[in-house]
């Protein structure tokens, strides 16, 4: 009995000792797991994601990226918003990889670097704090409801009213093109991009144009198409109806000219009406650009939002002077609509 307590003790230590080695190691790694699940649940912010790695390329325009603080390359790159942004960086884009080459960046990570690069580059985006970008521009009508409306419905801080078209026709007076960038860029008590990072330039124009024809948007229905014989001038593509007219520049009434009319012969005005295909009503918040071509060249330009006769339409000049066919390109693109509709017409000067 003796000898048995004298050896017991020395016999259980190393068992003891081991078990107490076993806890403390136990404790450690539980110590170790949660400091780094926490690590992993604190996002970071846009400035650590881009220093930590952005910065490898866009610091000094590695391979073609964008150099942070270069305005003219981040420019055309954020008037797509940070929804477009987003996706391709999260997705990749020429010699930049999906996630910046980091698979263990969030989403809402990548954006704030996406952010973080604009902001240094001239712009003046809001930091997301969290959640998802829409995948699918949004319609002019729901960014006013969401958004504009805080300020546009009752005109706070002189902010014109929706609809009320003695408060926007002066502002509309330089055009549609300088309003919107007024908007994308921010003026007097509005943030750039009405406070919105992920507003692309296309949401913006038509969030303006909304407001602008919020009177008028349920326009009447169009004269329907001669059953006899197929309009020329008309076309049904993805859901929308789409009008051409044509008219002499010198033989439109004075009070329908746009701004910068240009003056002597050969010059036409093209117009383009919107219409849902089967609700019939007036598409205000699309964004259009025609080129008219014949075989010694082509002309491009975004045609400007127009009212007349309560009906919201698209216009602007184009130089056709020769007897050539033309061929007239209407690329069209809609808020909430993926892609873009693209519609030809023929059209001989007579």
């Amino acid at each position: 009995m003796q000898i048995h307590r004298k050896i017991g003790p020395r016999l259980q230590r190393p068992r003891f000792a081991h078990m107490m080695a076993s806890l403390v190691l136990l404790g450690l790694a539980g110590s170790m797991w949660s400091s780094t699940a926490n690590a992993q649940q604190r996002e970071r912010t846009g400035q650590e994601v881009v220093a930590t790695g952005c910065a490898s390329c866009h610091e000094k325009g590695v391979n073609g990226a964008p150099r942070i603080g270069d305005k003219a390359a981040w420019a055309p790159r954020a008037s797509q918003g940070l929804t477009a942004l987003s996706e391709h960086a999260l997705k990749g884009i020429r010699n930049m990889p999906a996630h910046g080459g980091n698979p263990g960046l969030s989403d809402i990570e990548v954006e704030r670097a996406i952010a973080y690069m604009v902001n240094q580059s001239g712009g003046n985006w809001a930091e997301p704090s969290g959640g998802a970008t829409p995948a699918v521009a949004r319609s002019g009508a729901k960014i006013v409801q969401t958004q504009c409306s805080k300020c546009h419905q009752d005109g706070l801080n002189g902010a014109p009213k929706i609809g009320d078209r003695a408060a926007w026709t002066p502002r509309m007076k330089k055009g549609l093109d300088a309003l919107v960038s007024s908007a994308v860029h921010g003026h007097g008590p509005m943030p750039a991009r009405g406070g919105l990072a992920d507003l692309s330039d296309l949401e913006i124009r038509g969030a303006v144009v909304y407001m602008f024809n919020a009177d008028i948007v349920a326009a009447p229905t169009p004269p329907p198409a001669t059953p006899a014989r197929a309009d020329p001038y008309r076309q049904t593509i993805a859901g929308t109806d789409i009008h051409l007219g044509i008219v002499r520049a010198d033989a439109l009434p004075a009070q329908q000219r746009q701004t910068g009319a240009p003056s002597g012969k050969g010059y036409y005005h093209l117009n383009i009406s919107l219409f849902d295909s089967k609700t019939k009503a007036a598409i205000g918040d699309a964004q259009i650009t025609v080129k008219v071509a014949d075989p010694m060249g082509v002309e491009s330009k975004t045609l400007e939002a127009i009212s007349a006769n309560n009906m919201v339409s698209y216009g602007g000049y184009f130089r056709m002077s020769g007897p050539e066919s033309y061929t007239i390109t209407a690329q069209i693109q809609r808020p909430g609509v993926a892609g873009v509709t693209e519609a030809k017409f023929q059209y001989k000067v007579r």
